[in-house]
């Protein structure tokens, strides 16, 4: 299915203040002449997009990592919009939609935010915008990750979990296992272990040029990508992360404030 509207509003279908939000903004971007449309991500077909679409994320920190990936699938733009409580990756409110979907039309600045490819053991290519993280197969066990950067063997974890985070995704899971808050312009890709046992608990930094490899050390392990489950491992099979080649353009009708969300969530315990 062909979209060629100028704007796509992308929501979950249980959020009805989404999909209100979408419709009262479209009504006055059809006043203005704009062709826009409402895609629903849990229940329509992926659309096909073209790369001037401005898709704009009405929901939360999940609503728009899958919007970025539908972006980036077709080197669309990605504003987003905040709905609810403090979202990392969101500096849009509700109450300004208009105002800033009307910034992006024109000439506008955007931000190309480091993205990784997964190649998985068939072959099969996978987007994550924050992060890949292969884990323990079966609760009550761990997993055990041997580590290489590039053909350089690091370390091998037994631990819940190991991922590979961008500096987007920094704040995110990797922020909650302990990792560090990256700066968002930094071509580097994070490796952070996730309740690792008897071994090192620090974060390992390497440049977006390097090639990690995880590997699934003896045991069976699951590969997710922005947490959803993109396949499985077996015993001694691997997965390669790299930098995608091509970043996930977001528009910047605004700063970012990373220190005061750091603040705010802690505040909040939701961090």
């Amino acid at each position: 299915m062909g979209i060629d509207a100028r704007v796509v509003f992308t929501a979950f279908s249980n959020r009805a203040d989404a999909i209100q939000l979408a419709n009262e903004a479209g009504e006055r971007l059809t006043d203005q002449g704009v062709t826009w449309v409402l895609h629903l991500l849990d229940t329509q077909p992926s659309p096909h997009l073209r790369d001037d679409t401005l898709v704009v994320s009405l929901g939360g920190d999940g609503t728009f990592l899958r919007s970025a990936r539908l972006a980036h699938r077709f080197g669309s733009r990605v504003l987003a919009v905040n709905l609810g409580r403090l979202g990392f990756l969101l500096n849009v409110p509700s109450r300004d939609v208009l105002n800033d979907v009307d910034h992006a039309l024109g000439p506008t600045h955007e931000v190309a935010r480091l993205a990784l490819q997964i190649a998985m053991p068939d072959g099969t290519t996978e987007f994550a915008l924050n992060e890949v993280v292969v884990e323990r197969a079966r609760q009550g066990h761990m997993v055990r990750v041997k580590s290489f950067v590039d053909d350089d063997e690091y370390l091998t974890y037994a631990a819940d979990a190991v991922m590979v985070s961008t500096p987007t995704g920094s704040t995110g899971y990797n922020f909650s296992a302990g990792g560090p808050v990256v700066d968002t312009a930094l071509p580097v890709m994070i490796l952070t272990p996730v309740a690792p046992h008897f071994t090192i608990d620090r974060s390992i930094v390497v440049g977006g040029d390097r090639v990690v490899r995880l590997v699934a050390d003896g045991k069976p392990a699951v590969v997710l990508a922005d947490g959803q489950v993109i396949g499985r491992l077996d015993a001694d099979q691997w997965v390669l992360v790299r930098q995608s080649p091509d970043p996930v353009r977001v528009v910047a009708t605004r700063s970012f404030e990373v220190g005061f969300r750091l603040r705010e969530s802690l505040r909040e315990g939701h961090a």
